[in-house]
């Protein structure tokens, strides 16, 4: 089926695109020029992951942020990876190197949700 591009989802598209860290719900409505309710936004982003245009990162405060990355839009989906959350000024980032993580047999992995917390460079 296909999606309609609506006013919202394009601009929550580019707000993800061009930002260098995971946003959160707040962070996106904060920032958004055509304001929208709440279970808009979540529609929209929930749309975007399904469609793997972006990904979701549970952090360790139990708040949802979602990241662009070039690998979503090219549909080289791997996120095995760590996040890292400031605890002083709320950021999220992805951190670089992939995570191998070893299953037993027949298993497969389809999620990887890791974060580590702390101060960033520019808090500490």
């Amino acid at each position: 089926m296909k999606r309609r591009n609506t006013i919202h989802t394009n601009e929550i598209y580019s707000l993800l695109k061009s930002s260098k860290l995971a946003l959160s719900h707040e962070m996106i409505h904060e920032k958004m020029v055509s304001k929208s309710d709440r279970a808009t936004i979540y529609r929209v982003l929930n749309r975007l992951c399904e469609d793997r245009v972006v990904h979701k990162v549970i952090g360790d405060d139990g708040k949802q942020y979602f990241a662009f990355c070039v690998a979503c839009e090219e549909k080289k989906h791997k996120h095995n990876h760590f996040h890292f959350r400031c605890v002083a000024c709320g950021k999220v980032e992805c951190l670089e190197g992939e995570i191998k993580v070893r299953l037993p047999e027949k298993y497969v992995l389809e999620n990887f949700n890791g974060v580590v917390s702390g101060t960033c460079s520019n808090c500490n």
